[in-house]
């Protein structure tokens, strides 16, 4: 297939294309397109050196694939036109997830969502992490109400997020000054801030709403009580997430366990013992999400269950979810 990356020099642009070579897509030409700033520098990729090209409708015209990770403007202005020109498109972008036309796909969850449609959305990193855990719970034990605190790392924010906290990082420990801020609202480095995006009328700041919005259009549960409080913290990639659930017949942690250990995207890593629970340093490059500290949750009798996950952001979280929706548009 001809596969264009929109937005190639950014993270999870770069992301995209080592899934894409990771996963042995069928490549049978990789374009890359960035800014104009960008345009006639080459990217190494392990398809050799590539000359990153400004986009233009007429340039990406004679695509197969275009897989997005630009802006939701960009979006808005150019996805469905590509879509119409027969080219498949997997959209990262947060412009059209809630579109009654665009399926918004995790495919261990929703498959089948994909039907004929060309144009997909990518889920929010935060949403796509927790529904690959809830969806094998939902089925087992029914789903009556979700609460989840996400601990999310500075590459939601991006290549500019990941290097300031690496800067700040440095600036506080090596030359003892305060750190400082542009990406984020404050300071992150040996900060947490709760707060990603911003604050809506009822108090929740976008970000939250997203997870709750995104998860009951994947899992097709329009009623679905949630409720998310999203804190960025210095970490460097991999989101973790904290998940009360009450479900609607009896769990017990012991049935929880077996049947997220045979979830697809899923691994437990569940032996308090031996002090093994998900965290962002084993779950970092690895594309299962990470689900452990599975318990009964006290508070909802014998229907609650709490339990802890970590998935890496740029993987699970976008590029591998993408690359998983391309693989699925192909067949």
């Amino acid at each position: 297939m001809r596969v264009g990356v929109i937005g190639a020099t950014g993270a999870v642009g770069k992301e995209l294309v080592a899934v894409l070579a990771k996963r042995h897509f069928p490549v049978t030409e990789l374009r890359l397109f960035a800014s104009t700033r960008s345009a006639g520098t080459k990217q190494s990729t392990p398809w050799g050196d590539v000359a990153i090209e400004a986009y233009s409708p007429d340039g990406a015209r004679n695509l197969d694939l275009a897989l997005l990770a630009v802006s939701g403007d960009f979006a808005k202005a150019h996805a469905r036109a590509l879509a119409a020109q027969g080219v498949a498109v997997v959209d990262n972008s947060s412009a059209l997830r809630l579109e009654d036309d665009v399926p918004l796909v995790v495919p261990e969850v929703n498959e089948a969502a994909i039907g004929s449609h060309r144009l997909i959305a990518n889920p929010n990193c935060t949403t796509a992490i927790l529904v690959v855990a809830l969806e094998p719970l939902r089925q087992a034990f029914g789903l009556k109400r979700v609460i989840v605190s996400t601990y999310q790392a500075a590459s939601g924010a991006g290549a500019e997020g990941m290097a300031e906290l690496e800067r700040e990082t440095r600036r506080v420990l090596v030359d003892g000054q305060p750190a400082q801020n542009e990406v984020f609202a404050h300071p992150l480095a040996f900060n947490v801030i709760p707060q990603i995006d911003s604050f809506q009328p009822n108090g929740y700041t976008r970000e939250e709403m997203k997870v709750a919005w995104e998860s009951r259009k994947i899992m097709g549960m329009p009623d679905l009580l949630i409720s998310c409080t999203a804190v960025r913290i210095p970490t460097y990639r991999v989101h973790a997430e904290a998940v009360t659930i009450e479900t609607e017949r009896p769990v017990t942690p012991e049935a929880a366990r077996e049947v997220l250990s045979r979830a697809k995207g899923v691994r437990v890593v569940d032996e308090p013992a031996a002090q093994r629970y998900p965290m962002p340093i084993t779950a970092t490059g690895q594309d299962d999400v990470e689900a452990g500290r599975i318990r009964a949750n006290p508070v909802f009798g014998d229907r609650g269950l709490d339990f802890f996950l970590c998935g890496d952001q740029l993987l699970k979280g976008a590029a591998l979810n993408a690359v998983q929706i391309a693989e699925k548009l192909r067949k």
